[in-house]
């Protein structure tokens, strides 16, 4: 379902649709009449639509295409106190080739740690197209003081992050200041620069309703986000079919009515190749196939490649492999 923003000016919002969205920044009061002016969501008619899109059957030619589209999308994770500069090694190796059996598996989009944790990605992915994302802004929680996420993104820029996946501050939103999430996005986004493409987590599951989550995707569209991202991984309910088709729609009806195309993240939870295909098609049949590449869309995810990867073997052997034909992350 289409979603036509209201238009704006510095007074107000109303009258016909425009491309200037500009002027809805203006002050917290005009931030806020436009993003409670955006068309409430149909939650009902939502879920049918996601639920309907995950019935679609791919097969043979397509599925292995649609596997290796999804293998390329992938942002290999790892967000535990317990990584070492081992294990992201390791991780590292494994989004460059992702089956050492086979050297036509193409290669993940990137691979996604903490800041202090870079250096040592950014060396295991040398000489690939394989960035290096890393999460600042306090992740998962978001509650530090402006600049103290400023740093953190500045210390993993410094490192040789290609991508910053940044968290709102909840807090803020839910309390209704639109305003203050807006100028600390602003403000990551500036310190990024042309260094790193940056990628603003919502947390859906903390969202409560889907109108938040529409109003949370024009903020960080507004704001400069280059993604959207579902979540972090780190909290009971992440990505979903539903959630993940809002964003969609949101980010499809921004670039009709800006001309800016902005990428999309779903994040946690997605762990099987029936599941990356569902998000595929939701991709397809929103967005449209120009989001059907990773620089638009990806998987924050670390057990879905595994899958992906026993799947691709299976289409082409007819057989599936034994437990140890993949590494466990």
């Amino acid at each position: 379902m289409p979603t036509t923003a209201p238009s704006s000016t510095a007074e107000g919002v109303g009258g016909a649709p425009t491309h200037a969205l500009g002027d809805v920044t203006a002050s917290d009061s005009t931030l806020r009449r436009f993003l409670h002016g955006l068309p409430g969501v149909d939650a009902v008619g939502l879920e049918a639509r996601a639920a309907s899109l995950g019935t679609r059957s791919i097969k043979t030619t397509a599925k292995a295409y649609a596997i290796d589209l999804a293998i390329s999308m992938v942002d290999l994770t790892t967000l535990e106190g317990a990584d070492t500069p081992g294990k992201v090694r390791a991780l590292g190796a494994k989004a460059v080739h992702p089956d050492p059996t086979d050297r036509t598996a193409p290669g993940t989009a990137a691979v996604c740690v903490y800041p202090d944790m870079v250096a040592t990605a950014k060396e295991a992915v040398a000489g690939s197209d394989v960035k290096v994302a890393s999460v600042a802004t306090a992740f998962p929680a978001g509650r530090a003081a402006l600049d103290v996420k400023l740093a953190d993104v500045r210390d993993a820029i410094a490192a040789g992050a290609d991508e910053i996946d940044m968290v709102i501050d909840r807090g803020a939103f839910l309390a209704g200041k639109y305003l203050k999430v807006y100028d600390e996005i602003t403000a990551v986004k500036e310190t990024c620069g042309t260094s790193a493409r940056l990628k603003v987590i919502f947390e859906t599951g903390e969202l409560s309703t889907y109108d938040n989550i529409r109003r949370a995707s024009w903020l960080g569209m507004l704001a400069g986000a280059d993604f959207i991202k579902t979540s972090t991984g780190k909290v009971a309910v992440n990505a979903t079919p539903a959630n993940t088709l809002l964003m969609l729609e949101a980010v499809r009806d921004f670039r009709a009515q800006t001309g800016v195309q902005i990428g999309v993240k779903p994040a946690g939870g997605i762990r099987t190749t029936k599941d990356a295909i569902k998000f595929l098609v939701l991709v397809n049949e929103t967005a449209g196939e120009d989001w059907l590449d990773n620089h638009w869309f990806r998987f924050g995810a670390s057990s879905l490649l595994n899958d992906l990867l026993m799947q691709r073997q299976k289409l082409a052997t007819g057989r599936y492999s034994g437990p140890d034909y993949v590494t466990v992350d």
